[in-house]
């Protein structure tokens, strides 16, 4: 039996713990996982919803993390908070 599970990919935020806490106090189950997280592993996992946290960084910055576009087209809602709201708005143009 699978169980609904959300993803939340860490971009260096320093509430990224809290994030995943606050979901499992609602008896959700949540891991955190680096966004270099292949797509096929992703698919895989099945998550319900994929939350990407925010980070240190500006996307406009060099050398700062990202993640693979196809992400945002799994047919799953996407959260994104700080970085993760800027990476999404890069990532779609």
């Amino acid at each position: 039996m699978k169980h609904d599970r959300i993803l939340i990919l860490d971009f260096g935020s320093q509430y990224t713990q809290l994030i995943a806490r606050r979901i499992r106090e609602e008896r959700v189950y949540s891991e955190i996982h680096s966004p270099t997280r292949s797509l096929d592993w992703i698919r895989e996992w099945s998550p319900k919803g994929i939350i990407l946290s925010g980070g240190p960084a500006s996307v406009y910055d060099e050398g700062v993390p990202t993640m693979d576009p196809e992400i945002l087209q799994l047919g799953v809602p996407v959260l994104g908070i700080c970085y993760g709201m800027q990476i999404i708005a890069q990532l779609e143009g």
